[in-house]
């Protein structure tokens, strides 16, 4: 199978390109490189890909509309994974154009490219933080999600709904992924476990916010990546009991579905500390914060309908997973 793999040099992107080339597919991977972060982690990552047969790489923003509209043309992709976005929710406070650039302009730039390119199956990331005000946990993509608190997830809310205008307008089968806390390997700098991690090693404090009253369903990179590569293969399909009457956000009359993937085992981020601390033998300085405008206090994944249609539950542990990302982290920065 032939895949485009948008935001390929990202966190997600790097580990799906990778794990789709293991499986023997074909991918074409573009990301636009930008300096959000650091590009030499993106360009360490894109040389580890770049080695392997079947990937082909375009440096392409999927902002620039021209590019996007050449891409589609020139290629024909079955299946598209659209994780490329302008990340981060305290970044949105500062710079909120880049959201709209890349996140909505970006996304309907990839929406038209498979519409008219006749993709039999998006797929496309959007994010736990579309619950934005919600309490009621666990989290589920049966409930409402009408009240973001920051402009990140607002861009994400409006993914979801161009996905389905398009769904229902032009037949496009539409998957919505909402990824929670994922962490792991080559994972973002603006990440609370790099960030801890670096922050510990250089005997500088960590910030912690809300006084660390925070609760997360940390998941791993790889569970993650497993659920992106076997929705993938399931193209959204018209639910048939689908009522105007009650509407069910999750599905539709429409090829379209969303689904959640976290661990569904949230702790609380204090205990995350402590595993880090743990596994690096070092304790760390702590500077409690107050709570961080666009944040929320808890999240937690309810995973059913993912198991549901994949027979896969995500399932390493914070201790487990935190260990391998030390691992990588003193292997990547010769740390000893």
């Amino acid at each position: 199978m032939r895949y485009l793999v948008t935001g390929a040099a990202g966190f997600i992107g790097y580990h799906v390109a990778a794990r789709l080339l293991g499986q023997g597919h074909e991918v074409t991977g573009i990301d636009n490189l930008n300096a959000y972060y650091d590009p030499t982690l993106k360009e360490a990552r894109l040389a580890r890909l770049t080695g392997t047969a079947g990937f082909r790489f375009e440096r392409l923003d999927v902002a620039d509309q021209p590019a996007m509209q050449r891409l589609f043309a020139g290629e024909r992709f079955p299946r598209v994974i659209h994780l490329a976005a302008q990340a981060g929710v305290r970044y949105s406070l500062e710079n909120p154009h880049a959201y709209v650039e890349s996140n909505l302009a970006g996304f309907i730039n990839v929406l038209e490219g498979c519409r008219h390119a006749g993709v039999e199956h998006l797929v496309f990331a959007s994010s736990s933080s579309v619950y934005g005000a919600n309490t009621r946990m666990p989290l589920s993509v049966h409930d409402h999600t009408d009240h973001p608190v920051s402009l990140y997830a607002a861009t994400k809310k409006a993914n979801e709904m161009m996905a389905h205008a398009y769904s229902h307008l032009f037949g496009l089968s539409c998957t919505g992924l909402r990824f929670f806390t994922v962490y792991g390997p080559w994972g973002r700098p603006d990440m609370a476990l790099f960030a801890f991690t670096k922050a510990i090693l250089e005997d500088r404090p960590i910030q912690i916010y809300n006084h660390g009253r925070l609760r997360r369903d940390f998941t791993y990179i790889d569970d993650i990546v497993e659920g992106v590569v076997r929705i993938a293969e399931v193209p959204a399909s018209p639910a048939a009991d689908w009522s105007g009457e009650h509407p069910d956000p999750a599905t539709s009359r429409a090829p379209y579905r969303l689904y959640n993937i976290g661990n569904d085992a949230p702790i609380d981020l204090m205990d995350f500390i402590e595993a880090l601390e743990q596994t690096l033998g070092k304790r760390a300085v702590k500077e409690f914060l107050p709570m961080q405008a666009g944040d929320v206090v808890a999240t937690h994944a309810e995973v059913s309908e993912l198991r549901q249609a994949t027979g896969f539950r995500p399932a390493t542990s914070v201790r487990d997973g935190v260990a391998r990302f030390v691992e990588w982290y003193k292997e990547y920065f010769q740390v000893r």
